[in-house]
């Protein structure tokens, strides 16, 4: 119960505390601080098989990645949580907030937390990347395998009070850095496929360490140490190299997405597209993971969605609502003040959302498209969450969202 509450308090404090700002750099500037995240460590070494630990793995690959970025970036300062093996904290809760705190104390620009891929079937293979976020059912195809190996670095969401609090931290989160951290991560495995990588995609987790930290954060999944040829892929010194310049890739095209949006900005103009999403293998496919002398052949691309499409909306006029009809919404903001419509933070639906009112601290609620039912607003919210990946449906009558019950 004490650790529960103590749980609590820090979500609460987190909550609150986090101001809404831009990442630390200059504007017209890329990224001046990364913060490169190796996981585990010490007495919580992660997956092992075979004798192999995810933490040994994961430091090997940061502390490459580190030099890469040193060597290539000029000006750009690199911050480790850690650069031997060792614990950051007494348990593991503590060691994932000690992470967080290095990478807020340093004012990092983002923050790359490197980890290692376990499942209990030998055939599952491939790489993703994470943002905080809550899953959405469409895309648990494959979130068994993750949850096998990330169960302890979850935040637990039995509890109400404490889901609330941090479905409330998720929405303001979109306000500050989420569309930069899902540019970050979709940079990751856009550079992955390059690389011949099998794309397992971009996926919301409620992980902790994303939650503490107060920058665009991500956490990438190098491969799976339970598939014995991507467990030699990563062992191997080649791969190893491979994975870190992979990874240097994607933090020099997110620096540059990082200018291009400053840019925009100060010009008043219209924000750059998110980089687009890398083709994904369909759930059943399992293609043979790399070896540690090549890469697996890259996959087939499938063509992405463009995220500028707007929804087909069942009604431009809110004429029904204004007479207490029930309608559908998409919500992708939430905020403690209004802000206008054509605000940069829509991105390519600028002048596009409707403000909506509801109780909380939160009470500006903004959302796109107007749909006579629920089913129609949830065949268009595939395409709003390409830029929102935490937009839902809400339903909406004479200006405010309301339960529909």
């Amino acid at each position: 119960m004490r650790a529960r509450t103590s749980i609590l308090r820090l979500l609460a404090f987190l909550l609150l505390a986090v101001p809404l700002r831009g990442t630390a750099a200059p504007a017209r500037e890329g990224i001046g601080v990364v913060v490169i995240d190796a996981g585990h460590g010490g007495k919580f070494p992660g997956a092992h098989y075979a004798g192999v630990y995810e933490k040994e793995l994961t430091l090997k690959v940061a502390l490459k990645l580190g030099a890469m970025v040193e060597a290539e970036m000029p000006g750009v300062k690199v911050v480790y949580t850690r650069k031997t093996d060792k614990t950051l904290g007494p348990d593991l809760a503590s060691d994932l907030q000690a992470r967080a705190d290095i990478a807020n104390k340093a004012g990092g620009d983002l923050f790359l937390s490197i980890h290692v891929n376990a499942s209990r079937s030998a055939a599952a293979s491939g790489v993703e990347t994470l943002v905080m976020g809550e899953s959405p059912k469409e895309q648990r195809y494959n979130e068994n395998a993750l949850f096998e190996n990330n169960r302890d670095d979850l935040i637990d969401m039995s509890d109400e009070r404490t889901a609330a609090i941090v479905r409330a931290y998720i929405q303001n989160l979109q306000f500050t850095y989420g569309q930069y951290s899902l540019a970050l991560a979709r940079c990751i495995q856009n550079s992955y496929v390059k690389d011949g990588r099998r794309s397992r995609g971009v996926k919301p987790q409620l992980l902790r360490v994303l939650y503490a930290t107060d920058m665009p954060s991500v956490l990438t999944e190098i491969g799976f140490l339970s598939n014995a040829r991507e467990a030699a892929y990563m062992k191997s010194e080649k791969g190893q190299n491979e994975i870190a310049r992979s990874l240097l890739r994607a933090v020099k095209e997110y620096s540059a997405y990082v200018a291009r949006c400053r840019q925009a900005e100060e010009d008043d103009g219209e924000l750059p597209e998110l980089p687009e999403d890398a083709p994904e293998d369909a759930p059943g496919e399992q293609p043979a993971a790399p070896d540690a002398g090549k890469p697996a052949a890259r996959p087939a691309e499938k063509p992405a969605a463009k995220s500028a499409e707007k929804p087909a909306a069942a009604s431009d006029e809110p004429a029904a609502e204004a007479k207490g009809a029930r309608v559908y919404a998409i919500q992708v903001l939430a905020s403690a003040e209004a802000m206008p419509r054509n605000a940069s933070r829509f991105g390519a639906y600028r002048g596009k959302v409707t403000e909506y009112r509801s109780t909380g601290r939160l009470s500006y609620k903004y959302c796109v498209g107007r749909y006579a039912t629920r089913a129609e607003a949830q065949r268009q919210l595939g395409a709003v969450r390409k830029t929102f990946p935490d937009a839902f449906v809400v339903c909406c009558r004479g200006g405010k969202i309301v339960n529909e019950k």
